[in-house]
């Protein structure tokens, strides 16, 4: 043998050597690739830990910064909340989701009721659903005014 196979004999890793190495890093790899994909499918069907704080009531504005015949959406935590106010005056909230699929309803002045723009359910100004699809009432929420400024409050009339 020559010196040059010698020294190169050398510099090389034994077969058995080079081919664990290989597997490792392909091994390493595969996993690698498996938890890259696992994880935020397992993140996506773990439900996240909250801590649901919700008001007793919340403060929704003035009485006179809502014109009648007119509505907002307000939130309540982490619901939302439709705020109205009839041609007479009174002052209504109910539960701005829609009982159909979740959708966000709308007070609609042309019409004079609550409306859904999802599926085109409508509400009459008493939170009770009068065309479409929706299946039940919305949620009604209690209505407290107090110098002149709205409380809205958890407490839901039946």
């Amino acid at each position: 043998m020559s010196e040059n196979q010698k020294q190169k004999q050398k510099n090389e890793l034994p077969q058995p050597l080079r081919r664990k190495f290989l597997n490792f890093l392909v091994n390493t790899g595969i996993v690698g690739l498996f938890g890259s994909v696992l994880y935020p499918i397992i993140r996506f069907l773990e439900p996240p830990k909250t801590t649901d704080v919700s008001p007793s009531s919340v403060q929704a504005g003035k009485v006179s910064d809502l014109k009648p015949n007119s509505g907002r959406i307000i939130r309540y935590g982490r619901e939302p909340v439709i705020l109205l106010k009839t041609k007479d005056g009174d002052v209504r909230a109910f539960s701005a989701i829609c009982t159909h699929l979740g959708c966000i309803v709308q007070f609609r002045a042309d019409f004079e009721h609550i409306w859904c723009a999802c599926h085109n359910g409508h509400y009459d100004l008493n939170g009770i659903n009068i065309a479409g699809p929706p299946p039940r009432p919305l949620p009604v929420f209690k209505v407290n005014i107090k110098d002149d400024i709205i409380y809205v409050s958890k407490d839901k009339f039946s």
